[in-house]
């Protein structure tokens, strides 16, 4: 593999300052739009990384909202992520937009969400869905596909024919932002970085080099 010789110019755009919205979420709710409207598969796929006792992990969860001045996605909170996040909130995620040559990174802290967005959000999924997160033990160890099947089997049947409620250690996560990072390709590498900076009750920005 000649993977040293693999390189794309990015030449779709650029991002001026002038483009800057007074808060980060506006624009990425603007850059959002543009994603979907381009047609891209899973527009709100995100990377969320976090770290325990200086071990980084990194895993691709689904946005499932932005309100309350963040981020929101849902997870096991047993799970290794949740884990994590309960010894240490600090994390950061990372929306990769290949196709149209963006990223926007984010840092910041999670906190949970309430009971009640919780279960708002857990009547919305398919009911295959919610039968999976009483399924699955997530991030423990399986002895075998078969083992996962019967796990999950077996909770059709208890549910069978009734509404499934959210288990109790199944929910939200908010991801309130410290830095926001709107990045664009351009020629040369020569690559837009503007960075919102959260200071006080409100942001500042700054150019980055690439």
């Amino acid at each position: 593999m000649d993977l040293a010789a693999l390189r794309a110019e990015y030449e779709l755009g650029g991002l001026d300052e002038t483009e800057l919205t007074p808060e980060p979420l506006a624009l990425f709710s603007t850059w959002f739009d543009a994603v979907r409207g381009a047609g891209i598969g899973e527009p709100n796929a995100m990377v969320l990384a976090t770290s325990l006792d200086g071990v980084p992990s990194s895993r691709t969860v689904l946005l499932k909202g932005v309100e309350d001045g963040g981020f929101v996605f849902f997870t096991n909170y047993h799970s290794r992520k949740g884990v994590e996040l309960a010894a240490n909130p600090r994390c950061s995620l990372l929306f990769g937009w290949y196709a149209l040559q963006r990223q926007v990174r984010i840092e910041g802290i999670a906190t949970r969400t309430s009971r009640e967005v919780t279960e708002t959000y857990f009547a919305s999924r398919p009911r295959g869905s919610q039968l999976g997160a009483w399924a699955s033990a997530q991030s423990s160890e399986v002895g075998s596909r078969a083992d996962l099947d019967a796990a999950y089997a077996e909770v059709e049947a208890r549910f069978a024919g009734a509404d499934i409620p959210a288990p109790p250690h199944w929910g939200g996560y908010l991801v309130t932002p410290d830095s926001v990072e709107f990045w664009q390709g351009r020629r040369g590498r020569m690559h837009d970085r503007l960075q919102y900076r959260r200071e006080g009750d409100g942001w500042s920005t700054r150019r980055l080099a690439p």
